[in-house]
């Protein structure tokens, strides 16, 4: 049995938990491509770095980045608990979200990078037409 009042214990919880993706980030960008007609989507690809969603007629990768996880530099805020462990981990994101990016665009494909709060009512519209600006469709 864990102990979970102990750091050791939660460290060994959050080891066992495995991340499936920012599912609510990307239900809102489903809804706002449902919303504004724009099809041709697809999630779950098998492409390189696993994108959140691909268009694969225009190779356009698209991916929803959390502001905790990779770092934005607005939101993304430091725990203060544990505060090497978290800036290596999310050190260690970014560096990986580089790569990928690099190793797709390497392969031809056009990546876009949105922040989840990119995602927020204010900056949508903003948001919408850098996606269908790739696309090239009018927005």
């Amino acid at each position: 049995m864990l102990n979970m009042n102990t750091a050791a214990g939660r460290s060994e919880l959050m080891s066992r938990v495995r991340s499936t993706g920012n599912k609510d980030t990307e239900l809102k960008l489903v809804a706002l491509f449902r919303q504004h007609g724009i099809t041709g989507w697809r999630r779950n690809c098998k492409a390189f770095g696993k994108p959140d969603f691909v268009f694969h007629a225009e190779r356009v990768a698209i991916f929803v980045d959390g502001c905790f996880w990779h770092g934005c530099p607005l939101h993304g805020r430091m725990p203060k608990s544990n505060k090497k462990y978290w800036h290596e981990k999310i050190l260690r994101n970014k560096r990986r979200d580089r790569k990928v990016s690099r190793t797709l665009r390497n392969e031809g494909w056009h990546v876009i990078r949105i922040w989840e709060h990119a995602l927020s009512k204010k900056l949508e519209n903003t948001t919408l037409r850098r996606i269908t600006r790739m696309l090239g469709r009018v927005s």
